[in-house]
């Protein structure tokens, strides 16, 4: 019997909410405003961490994409965390489910952490921001600002770089979140596109520095991990990262060292269901046109 056969017989045929122990997590069906029957899950952890709660999973059955239930599904988390007075939520995808990040950094989330796997959040004290790309050269502005305001990126030859606005460098020196995030949020949508994230030998050697969140060269050496980790677990890894070849045995030297929970993360149970457990409540979204995970 497949997981998703047990976890069906396990919620019953209506999808709503059954009794369970788990006082830390909270399970809903994603339905159709046409009910339909149950069109996805998410689940929402209960204990706020940061003034945020975290959803811990998003799934959108492959029939019922790009109608923009899961968009709807985390503005209503957003707009439930900042009704309880919290800041809004986290949530965390696999560099080697491209399809998923594409789809969270188009739904304007910051990159917040690349620890053992990709933070993204939507925060109230983020300001939302825009990418603009122009050939090979991507620029991050704060939307609703006529400048762009803190980075403009783009290629010199086999290297990157990195220019810095004048708002940029005039924001406090201390570790700023919207100046951290930004290098963060910006490098990722760099790796996505196949462009450079390192700017020389230098940076490059001093890259592992970073491998939890901050300058572009840190993603580099995390999608070195990433990558191969993926591989050596038998999954097949179509990245769109160009460089990452060329930090191969970077990423391969810092597998072997890396504890295990590094390596979970891009390791899944081919016998699990659609990432979700337990049981479920029933909640009934809008529709629109957006996009959907996969």
């Amino acid at each position: 019997m497949s997981g998703e056969k047990r976890l069906r017989l396990g919620l019953g045929a209506t999808g709503r909410e059954c009794t369970h122990d788990d006082e830390f997590r909270r399970r809903y069906w994603i339905r159709t405003p046409s009910g339909h029957g149950p069109a996805g899950t998410i689940a929402v952890d209960t204990w706020p961490m940061g003034g945020a709660l975290r959803v811990s999973s998003l799934y959108v059955h492959p029939v019922a994409r790009r109608q923009g239930l899961a968009s709807a599904a985390l503005d209503t988390v957003y707009g439930a965390c900042r009704a309880e007075g919290l800041h809004g939520f986290r949530l965390d995808t696999h560099w080697t489910w491209q399809s998923s990040v594409r789809y969270y950094l188009g739904r304007g989330l910051w990159t917040t952490s690349w620890k053992h796997s990709l933070g993204l959040a939507r925060l109230s004290y983020l300001p939302r921001y825009e990418v603009r790309e122009d050939g090979e050269e991507l620029t991050l502005l704060v939307t609703g600002s006529s400048e762009s305001v803190p980075l403009l990126a783009g290629r010199d030859g086999e290297w990157l770089r990195l220019r810095e606005t004048e708002q940029y460098r005039s924001m406090p020196d201390r570790r700023d979140v919207v100046r951290l995030y930004a290098r963060s949020t910006l490098a990722l949508y760099l790796a996505v596109r196949g462009l450079p994230l390192v700017r020389g030998e230098t940076e490059a050697a001093r890259a592992d520095r970073w491998c939890d969140i901050g300058e572009p060269e840190g993603l580099a050496y995390k999608i070195g991990i990433f990558e191969c980790v993926a591989r050596e677990d038998g999954w097949r890894v179509d990245s769109p990262y160009i460089d990452a070849a060329a930090l191969t045995r970077l990423g391969r030297d810092s597998a072997a060292r890396s504890p295990r929970s590094d390596r979970q993360v891009v390791a899944r149970n081919p016998d699990a269901g659609p990432g979700m457990s337990a049981h479920y409540r029933e909640i009934t979204l809008p529709n629109d046109d957006s996009p959907e995970p996969s």
